[in-house]
């Protein structure tokens, strides 16, 4: 049997055809008939070209060749969008091959006969899908997206250095590509305040592997996971409370909502990013643009806004009848606890949408409605924009707000549910006595943010160009690590909580107190985790870099020659773990003069958390956003408990939320204007 480790060579240079050498110049030897029709009449030269070069000839099985009608139908040249009905299909259908393949030589034979017909992006999402839910690939460590298509999100001037660079400057004389900061706007753009934000490459990268988790096509039981609906909002909840926060750091108030298809859209957005599969630069979109109907023939796609308001208004109508129409007219209860998980698979349209005829594909046509805003009935011939591709669509400013108002609905929903008792919110018998918080070297409760320039090397998506490293520079967000330092006093006998963080700002823009039912919405996340309480005084000590929802910078970019672990249960953890917040992105920037925020602190009963469940083995940090593989979520609570419901009666504020079980601390989080280099480099 194969080496299943050589299925990652085919995501090397991607648009180069699977004969030519991979890796540490390995070569896969084609069969004649497994080449693309233009190659097959010189494929003996190839054969014999290719072949001296190698330093290892990898077999292939010879089989019949997959069926690949429809799949063809999106050109090699084209771009890619789970968004696009269209595309969502021909992928799913690309996924179910190579998970029907019954061995790995099976796979691997499958996937190069693909790989040179099929469309670069499409073949790298279904087959990394396969890969991260197939049961005997699932150890295989996927290369990041940034790595096999860095045009996504490098500037597109790069390139053309990166070109020079590889061509005259022998490997190791290289020096890294400095990416400037401020590429896309200037801050004569208000917008532009939080584009180091928007445009980050480990968060665009954390929410296109999102996406490779939690698939909208393909076999039922890799979409089908456990409360994947309810995923879907919280994650989208968090991040839209997260860039309200940056907002807010920045000057500027929080996002407003897209509410309105009809009116001018005041947000440009010019992403200064070539596609080099498609050779085309991504579409700008000047200001007040206006959404129109959408009629492209050559994306299946007629869409008018008068759908988008349908769609709309039955989603409203469920929300406040508690009942969706199921496919056979069967009533489906929006319950207390699974309601939002069946919302969240109405709202983004999937396989599992129970009645995706009546409700629609809400969510992902409003992604495309803008991705297409320039253009709607393709008499330009252009492509969609960045807001119709999960990869880049962060980076635009109207990812916010199209998303601010779904969160509204989640919400409006939300509003339904029983309020949370003092019952349900406390734990007797347990007291939260303090919280502290330190970066190492500094302050208690002050928290310390700075730029962080780190290199990437690019090279194995550079297509058609020498081999050997050609790095970039780029300046991101960093925080200072830190220790959380919490006592909590167990009048009773020995037992075990969850202790559940979360941060929040303690002024609205205005600089005013927050009434609660506004703040808790602004609440983030920062970490959960079990603790065991023994009787009298605990002191829990818990590091910022253990944090449930994140995963380290080497994960989240994954250079896999650099960073790779040497085997065994090192292995296994790096694997499925692509998917998780970036460490780097765990705290907002603050301001220089000190961002005045609330660290919540809550002890919960554990009796009521806990999911019984063996873990061991799989990959389990990040688990916050991406859940366990083939797992259930580690937490029976609602996502979001305790700021996912509306307040009980009397309580305004924080201070009246709060059980004995709970605290808030003031902390401040105070940003450095000052870039530190990398490390390893200069």
């Amino acid at each position: 049997m194969t080496d299943k480790s050589k299925l990652l060579l085919l995501f090397d240079r991607p648009q180069e055809p699977a004969f030519m050498p991979k890796g540490n110049k390995e070569v896969f030897d084609v069969p004649n008939n497994f080449l693309p029709e233009r190659y097959k009449p010189i494929g003996v030269q190839i054969a014999n070209r290719f072949g001296e070069q190698a330093n290892e000839k990898i077999p292939l099985k010879d089989i019949t060749p997959p069926d690949l009608e429809g799949i063809l139908d999106l050109g090699r040249h084209e771009n890619f969008s789970l968004f696009i009905p269209k595309h969502r299909k021909v992928a799913g259908k690309l996924i179910r091959i190579f998970l029907a393949a019954e061995s790995i030589d099976d796979l691997l034979s499958n996937a190069v006969f693909c790989r040179d017909r099929v469309n670069p992006y499409l073949f790298y999402y279904a087959f990394s899908v396969a890969l991260l839910h197939r049961p005997d690939t699932q150890n295989l460590d996927l290369p990041s997206f940034i790595h096999v298509f860095p045009d996504k999100y490098v500037d597109s001037q790069v390139f053309a250095r990166a070109r020079e660079e590889a061509h005259i400057v022998p490997e190791g004389s290289r020096t890294p590509i400095e990416i400037p900061q401020d590429f896309t706007a200037s801050d004569l753009d208000e917008e532009h305040r939080v584009a180091y934000w928007r445009e980050d490459i480990g968060l665009n990268l954390h929410h296109w592997h999102w996406h490779l988790v939690y698939p909208f096509e393909g076999a039922r039981e890799i979409v089908d996971k456990n409360r994947r609906g309810e995923i879907f909002y919280y994650m989208h909840q968090q991040i839209i409370a997260r860039f309200n926060i940056e907002r807010l750091c920045n000057g500027l108030k929080r996002v407003v909502k897209l509410s309105n298809w009809r009116e001018p859209l005041p947000e440009a957005y010019f992403p200064k990013l070539d596609s080099l599969v498609a050779s085309r630069t991504w579409p700008a979109r000047p200001v007040n643009q206006v959404p129109r109907d959408l009629n492209r023939e050559v994306d299946q796609i007629r869409l008018s806004l008068d759908d988008m308001d349908r769609w709309r208004d039955r989603i409203y109508d469920a929300i406040h009848s508690g009942v969706v129409r199921g496919d056979n007219g069967q009533n489906i209860p929006l319950t207390e606890f699974e309601g939002i998980d069946v919302l969240g698979n109405i709202i983004e349209s999937s396989i599992l949408s129970p009645n995706r005829n009546y409700y629609g594909d809400f969510h992902n046509m409003g992604h495309i409605l803008i991705g297409y805003i320039h253009d709607p009935d393709h008499r330009f011939l252009e492509p969609f924009g960045v807001m119709a591709d999960p990869a880049v669509d962060l980076r635009d400013p109207l990812f916010f707000r199209w998303h601010a108002y779904i969160d509204d609905m989640f919400q409006e929903f939300k509003a339904t549910l029983p309020r949370y008792t003092v019952a349900q919110l406390n734990y007797p018998g347990v007291t939260v006595t303090n919280i502290e918080v330190q970066a190492k070297g500094g302050k208690p409760n002050v928290l310390s943010t700075f730029w962080q320039q780190s290199d990437l090397d690019l090279s194995r998506g550079l297509d058609f160009q020498p081999r050997g490293s050609v790095f970039v520079r780029f300046t991101h967000l960093q925080n200072q690590d830190f220790t959380y330092k919490i006592t909590v006093n167990n009048s009773g006998n020995n037992r075990m909580g969850t202790c559940r963080i979360f941060l929040a700002p303690q002024f609205d823009e205005r600089g005013n107190p927050w009434l609660f039912r506004n703040q808790k919405d602004m609440f983030i996340e920062l970490d959960r985790f079990a603790v065991s309480l023994k009787q009298g005084t605990n002191t829990i000590t818990r590091h910022s870099t253990e944090s449930s929802l994140t995963i380290p910078f080497e994960r989240t970019f994954r250079n896999l020659d650099a960073n790779r672990p040497t085997g065994g249960d090192a292995l296994s953890e790096f694997n499925f773990c692509g998917c998780g917040w970036p460490q780097h992105m765990l705290l907002p920037k603050g301001t220089e003069a000190g961002y005045p925020c609330h660290l919540f602190v809550m002890i919960s009963n554990y009796a009521d958390d806990r999911v019984e469940q063996d873990t061991s083995g799989t990959c389990s940090d990040g688990d916050t956003f991406c859940g366990i593989k083939d797992k259930l979520y580690p937490d029976r609570r609602s996502m979001g408990y305790p700021f996912d419901r509306m307040p009980r009666d009397g309580v305004d504020t924080l201070q009246q939320f709060l059980t004995p079980n709970m605290r808030v601390q003031e902390v401040v989080i105070q940003f450095s204007n000052r870039i530190v280099k990398p490390r390893n480099r200069d």
